[in-house]
């Protein structure tokens, strides 16, 4: 129960970070290009880049990890999640795996999208 809540107050913080870095971001920006999601979805990269280097190190323990990666960097953007995965899998040696990963997940989640709108337009 403690490993849940500790998630799910990293989740909150996070999804509250989300939408107000974008919104300052987009209020800063006019452009058709989504450069708010961007944003937060390349701090979240990077962020989630020193979160999984620390825990490598032993710098820090498991609820920190969760807390931090799982919790806030997830409710920030699961982009970053992502991103973590796949470079984890290269950096394994998986480059073949890594790729259909990343194919497979842009590929399936536009096409789940559109299967999502298209069911609700109807």
């Amino acid at each position: 129960m403690k490993l849940i809540l500790i998630v799910g107050l990293g989740s909150f913080i996070g999804g509250v970070l989300r939408y107000l870095i974008s919104m300052f971001v987009k209020s800063k920006f006019v452009a058709a290009f989504p450069v708010g999601t961007f944003t937060v979805n390349i701090i979240g990269c990077f962020l989630i880049g020193i979160v999984f280097g620390l825990a490598m190190k032993g710098a820090m323990d498991d609820e920190m990890r969760l807390f931090l990666a799982t919790g806030i960097l997830g409710g920030f953007t699961t982009f970053s999640a992502f991103s973590q995965e796949t470079f984890y899998l290269m950096r394994h040696q998986q480059t073949g795996l890594a790729v259909i990963y990343v194919l497979a997940s842009v590929v399936v989640g536009l096409m789940a999208t559109a299967a999502g709108n298209f069911i609700v337009q109807k």
